[in-house]
């Protein structure tokens, strides 16, 4: 797998170094787990992002490109957390931009705002576990049954 970079800066003005994800990279990941980890950012509760810049980021979220990119993103996906199959969100979906998004991304028309290889299909507790690498948050499915498995003196 090859690695693009970025330089990012942040609203701080601090300069970090952080590696582009994308779709393409993302869907060679088979299961739930590889991809959370791929996206995992481990950022802070209450960590500010747009502060008073909120209402930039809401009008952009209510805007018709943003919408068509997201049923797109959707269907793309199959409705499926992370895009896995079996992991079906019955629930709000959520949009998670995999590159973390800043006002003047949205003020200059970045490509992370709208091109799909940017974005992926996720519920509400995946997408906090993944702003704050908490893996307590996601779904864990329950674990594959075998032949007498809860009759101990049957093994």
């Amino acid at each position: 797998m090859t690695r693009q970079w970025l330089l990012f800066v942040n609203t701080a003005d601090r300069r970090m170094k952080m590696s582009i994800r994308t779709y393409s990279e993302l869907s060679l990941l088979k299961t739930f787990e590889e991809r959370f980890r791929y996206l995992r950012l481990g950022g802070s509760v209450g960590k500010e992002t747009f502060g008073f810049d909120r209402f930039i980021n809401q009008e952009f979220y209510r805007s018709q490109e943003w919408k068509s990119v997201r049923d797109f993103v959707i269907l793309r996906d199959g409705g499926c957390d992370l895009g896995i199959d079996g992991y079906d969100i019955y629930g709000k979906i959520f949009i998670h931009h995999m590159n973390p998004i800043l006002p003047k991304d949205i003020q200059t028309c970045s490509d992370f705002l709208l091109n799909p290889d940017y974005l992926i299909t996720t519920t509400l507790n995946t997408h906090n576990a993944i702003h704050y690498g908490d893996e307590e948050l996601l779904v864990k499915l329950p674990p594959e049954r075998t032949r007498n498995d809860t009759c101990p003196w049957k093994h």
